[in-house]
């Protein structure tokens, strides 16, 4: 698109020329988002829209540390729901038990933590009634 504009030639006829023909090169199917529906374009404008969709692609977070947390240990208990196996299920609450303690002892910033260590034990048994009961269900 760096070439200039003919005399004599309409803008826009000019810029349609130039967007067919790089859509005949195939040059759109290229680009970032292709084949996905645009984004909503009656939600208020929101002037910081590039900056919380470069933190969101780095994995980045805009919530507070607290509210992370709750949303870490919620994706656990999940996690540990559809586990495999009974070991998979400690690990997976005990790295989420760790991260709670941690919070406990230093709380962070935001609204209140409302979080407790996860009872192990409870929901290793949780998650073994649950398997027996897809068993009976499936089988």
């Amino acid at each position: 698109m760096t070439e200039r504009k003919p005399p004599g030639v309409s803008f826009e006829s000019f810029v349609d020329k130039q967007i067919r023909e790089a859509a005949e090169r195939g040059e759109f199917k290229r680009l970032a988002g292709f084949g996905r529906p645009l984004d909503d374009d009656r939600a208020p404008y929101d002037e910081l829209w590039w900056i919380k969709g470069k933190i969101h692609s780095e994995g980045g977070s805009v919530l507070p540390p607290s509210l992370t947390l709750r949303k870490e240990a919620e994706d656990a208990v999940e996690a540990a729901g559809r586990a495999v196996s009974e070991s998979q299920v400690r690990r997976i609450l005990d790295e989420i038990n760790k991260k709670i303690a941690e919070a406990l002892k230093r709380p962070p910033s935001g609204p209140p933590l409302n979080l407790k260590p996860f009872d192990v034990d409870a929901m290793v048994e949780e998650w073994r009634k649950g398997r027996e009961d897809r068993t009976r269900r499936d089988g």
